[in-house]
C-alpha cells in the first residue's frame, strides 16, 4: 500500500514538473528576441505617366490590368476628355491636366492652345476653362510647348496661377531652352521633369529599351520619370514588365510624390 501511495506521489511529482517546465518554456518563447526584418531595399521610385488621354476610351480595358500607380495626363475640350478623366479617377490613377501650349512648328494644335503673344487675362482664362472640362486634377504638364516653356512671362503667368491653385508642374520637356526648372524654383512651385520618352517609336523592343534607361536613371538618382501615350502597345508594354520591375526593387508612385 505504501509502495502504491509512493508511486503516485512520484508520479505526481513528475507530473508537477512537468507542467512547471512547459510554463517555463512558454515564458521563453513569449519573452524571445523579436527578430525584426529588415525592410525592403527599394533601389529607385519610378513615375510612369501616360499623355494625351481624351481622344478616344479605346485602351481603358488594358489600362484596368494595370495595378501599379499610373499618372494619366488628360487633354481637355476633347470629345472623350471628361468622361476618360472620371473613369481614370475612379480607377485609382493619378490624373493632371496636358496644357496645351505653343510649340514652333504651328500645326495640329489643340483647342484654346495658349500662345507666347497672349496677356495674362487670356491665359488664366484658358487654365480655368481647362481645369472646369478635366476634373480631378493634382498638377499639370505641357502638351508640346517647345516655345511657350522657352518664354518667361508666358510661364511666369502659368505658374502663378497653377501655385494659387496649389497644383504642380510636369515640364515633359520638349525643349532643351526651357526656363521651368529655375522659373519653377524660384516662385517655389512644386515641380518634376521627364527624364525618358518611352514610345517616340511605336515598337514594343523599343519601348523596353526605354524602360531600361528609365530603370538605369533611377537607380543612379534615387528617382526617375517616364513619359508614354495613350496607345495600345505601350500599355502592354507596361502591363508586362511592371511586374518583374517591382520584384527587381523599383518602387512605381504616383507622379506627385516626385514633385519638389
Amino acid at each position: 500500500m505504501r509502495r502504491h501511495q509512493g508511486l503516485k506521489t512520484t508520479i505526481w511529482i513528475l507530473s508537477v514538473l512537468v507542467i512547471i517546465e512547459g510554463i517555463f518554456l512558454i515564458y521563453l518563447w513569449i519573452k524571445r528576441p523579436k527578430v525584426h526584418k529588415a525592410p525592403p531595399v527599394i533601389r529607385g521610385k519610378i513615375a510612369i505617366v501616360i499623355d494625351d488621354w481624351g481622344y478616344n476610351l479605346n485602351n481603358l480595358d488594358i489600362l484596368s490590368q494595370i495595378k501599379y500607380p499610373l499618372t494619366a495626363s488628360v487633354l481637355p475640350n476633347l470629345n472623350y476628355s471628361k468622361a476618360v478623366a472620371e473613369e481614370l479617377h475612379k480607377r485609382g490613377f493619378q490624373i493632371i491636366l496636358h496644357l496645351p501650349m505653343e510649340p514652333y512648328e504651328k500645326y495640329r494644335l489643340e483647342q484654346n492652345t495658349i500662345m507666347t503673344s497672349m496677356d495674362e487675362p487670356s491665359i488664366i482664362k484658358i487654365i480655368s476653362q481647362d481645369l472646369d472640362n478635366v476634373r480631378h486634377v493634382v498638377g499639370v504638364s505641357n502638351h508640346m510647348g517647345s516655345k511657350a516653356t522657352e518664354d518667361l512671362k508666358t510661364m511666369g503667368i502659368i505658374f502663378k496661377e497653377l501655385k494659387r491653385r496649389r497644383l504642380y508642374f510636369l515640364d515633359s520637356l520638349v525643349s532643351g531652352e526651357s526656363v521651368c526648372f529655375d522659373l519653377a524654383n524660384k516662385m517655389h512651385l512644386k515641380f518634376c521633369k521627364r527624364d525618358v520618352f518611352l514610345d517616340n517609336e511605336e515598337k514594343a523592343e523599343y519601348i523596353k529599351g526605354q524602360i531600361d534607361k528609365l530603370k538605369t536613371r533611377s537607380r543612379i538618382y534615387g528617382q526617375a520619370i517616364g513619359i508614354g501615350h495613350d496607345r495600345k502597345v505601350t500599355l502592354e508594354v507596361l502591363k508586362e514588365l511592371m511586374p518583374s520591375i517591382e520584384k527587381e526593387g523599383y518602387k512605381f508612385v504616383f507622379l506627385s510624390e516626385l514633385a519638389r
